[in-house]
């Protein structure tokens, strides 16, 4: 019997983020029968790898070193070859290149995505980044986008054709994220979790495209307007980064260290969600968020800045709030919102776990993207 048709997934480094998360998903629920699976890392991967529960995938680190590293076209030259793959998809700005690589080691079906975009291009209008786009687009067969956003940016400012674009929204997995009471995590700090304990909480990483210490100045802000809401009040930011220590600084200058928690990079997310009352993503720019997809799937309640795909999933006065990003102010007066008024709180987390049940599900995703790998299969044998 013929092997399914082999994907070649190429990116950066396989570690905790968005974009790993989706790809995680993606091969782990598409059927074995359809299609096969490896990933080819530029740079190397982490403990994450774990993640993926078929036996079958290969992860290949090909140790890009800092800087320009031409080495590095070599050996992915080399591995195309050996491998022969049926599809490459690429992922994002730092794995575009090696969509040339692909053509040079004539893989026939070549296929890129666009999940956001860096801190130093929050808006995609860098001169440099966006020329090698349109030098190297051209040798792309299909685009996959993340969100509404990201297919615009591609169709008006790089002038992609809108029928070279598939906008794929990632999917969430509504059994593992879902509302339950939750088990007060045994490692929390001494006391930290009390009868009336209202928890405001974050996951992601904690870099500065997150903004992550503008959520710890409105925390710091509502203690400061209202002290007595210390005894009730609580933080939890899940996962590490580059911003961690700045967050650190501002609670430890404030003296909350007892109603501030980090935890690090969890396993447990899902049961992390169950603490939380409201989640906040502060961030100032985004894809879509697999963190926000997975909060209202908890049935909480989200607080989003406006920003990139925020806006397609926080649905206004229904399923969250959305605020301009980098304000502390308008951040500090919607979590207050919700602080004071439980009653809006649950009406807005059901309808968060709705909108999951009717529009994100894990299998759409799935049938999507496989709607796109078919298509394009069947598009090379025409030829």
């Amino acid at each position: 019997m013929k092997n399914p048709p082999l994907i070649a997934h190429i990116i950066h480094r396989l570690d905790v983020g968005g974009l790993e998360n989706g790809l995680v998903n993606l091969i782990n629920k598409i059927p074995r029968e359809r299609y096969r699976h490896v990933i080819i890392c530029l740079e190397n991967y982490t403990d994450y790898r774990y993640r993926i529960i078929r036996e079958d995938v290969e992860i290949i680190a090909l140790n890009k070193r800092a800087g320009y590293d031409i080495k590095l076209y070599y050996k992915l030259f080399k591995v195309l070859r050996e491998l022969k793959p049926d599809i490459v998809h690429t992922r994002n700005l730092a794995a575009l290149e090696a969509q040339l690589i692909a053509v040079a080691a004539r893989i026939k079906v070549r296929i890129h995505s666009e999940h956001g975009r860096d801190i130093s291009d929050l808006k995609g209008e860098n001169y440099k980044y966006n020329l090698l786009r349109k030098i190297i687009y051209p040798f792309v067969d299909h685009f996959i986008t993340v969100s509404r956003d990201l297919e615009a940016w591609l169709v008006n400012l790089l002038g992609v054709s809108s029928n070279r674009i598939s906008q794929i929204y990632n999917g969430v997995d509504n059994h593992r994220f879902s509302p339950g009471v939750p088990k007060n995590c045994e490692l929390s700090p001494k006391d930290f979790f009390t009868e009336n304990t209202f928890v405001i909480g974050s996951v992601g990483r904690l870099e500065a495209v997150k903004d992550y210490p503008n959520l710890v100045r409105s925390f710091l802000l509502i203690l400061e307007k209202m002290p007595d809401a210390r005894k009730y009040l609580r933080l939890i930011i899940v996962g590490n980064g580059s911003a961690r220590d700045e967050c650190v600084r501002l609670v430890q200058k404030a003296y909350a260290e007892d109603i501030v928690w980090f935890p690090g990079e969890r396993s447990d997310i899902p049961e992390f969600m169950r603490m939380m009352n409201v989640f906040v993503l502060p961030s100032l720019g985004e894809g879509i968020s697999n963190t926000i997809l997975e909060a209202m799937s908890s049935g909480l309640p989200v607080v989003a800045t406006r920003v990139g795909g925020n806006v397609e999933l926080v649905e206004e006065a229904r399923t969250g709030m959305l605020i301009a990003p980098n304000n502390t102010t308008d951040l500090m007066e919607a979590i207050l919102t919700y602080y004071n008024n439980p009653q809006l709180l649950e009406a807005h987390g059901k309808s968060a776990r709705q909108k999951i049940n009717a529009e994100f599900s894990m299998v759409t995703m799935i049938n999507n993207y496989l709607g796109v790998y078919d298509r394009v299969m069947r598009l090379v044998k025409v030829k």
